[in-house]
């Protein structure tokens, strides 16, 4: 397995990643979609397994993603950043990185937890069978809120990573976010130092 390079992201980490980021956006998209009144009970059912088989696939991603950044080189900070930012984004890493993992464990919490009894088909092919928590309408409450707030503070917190790497690449035109696109070393021009003219005598 590629390791980390020393001032940006491997292969692995860098397909990690936008995989799981991806995948997150259409797991919100379809959360909101199977949950509405009007759809068809048959096309909601479908619905529901697809976001079940998808967080199962973020959760497996993460644990990986997980493994690989604690047995690779971690790149080092970029070097405009000062304490605060660095700070502030390795808090922003760690508590996304944990809210991949328990998102999805809160919403197969949710699918063990209801009364309905439902199977959980990953992908159609195999039964994922259920924590080991017991079946109530408490339960399934308790796990749902936990499910949904996790998730809308897992989006608050992604779109505030998302807007702050698009700061730092076209206002502070720096490396933040052209490293995790594979782009070592790749500075905007407008970051590059000018050169001074020197005065006539």
């Amino acid at each position: 397995m590629r390791r980390h390079q020393v001032n940006g992201y491997g292969f692995w980490a860098i397909g990690l990643h936008w995989l799981i980021a991806l995948l997150i956006l259409g797991l919100i998209g379809l959360g909101f979609v199977m949950r509405r009144t009007a759809i068809d009970p048959a096309l909601q059912f479908s619905l529901y397994q697809w976001h079940k088989s998808i967080g199962l696939v973020v959760l497996g991603l993460a644990v990986l993603r997980g493994l690989i950044w604690f047995v690779a080189r971690h790149p080092e900070p970029v070097a405009s950043l000062g304490p605060i930012e660095r700070r502030a984004s390795l808090a922003t890493h760690v508590v996304l990185a944990l809210l991949c993992l328990v998102v999805p464990v809160a919403g197969w919490a949710v699918a063990s937890t209801t009364p309905l009894n439902i199977p959980t088909f990953f992908f159609n092919l195999v039964v994922i069978p259920p924590l080991p928590l017991g079946r109530s309408e408490a339960g399934e409450d308790f796990w749902s809120l936990i499910h949904a707030g996790t998730a809308y503070l897992l989006l608050a917190l992604a779109a505030l990573h998302a807007a702050a790497a698009l700061y730092h690449h076209f206002i502070r035109h720096d490396e933040v976010l052209s490293r995790m696109l594979g782009r070592e070393g790749s500075i905007s021009p407008a970051a590059q130092p000018r050169p001074t003219r020197g005065r006539k005598q």
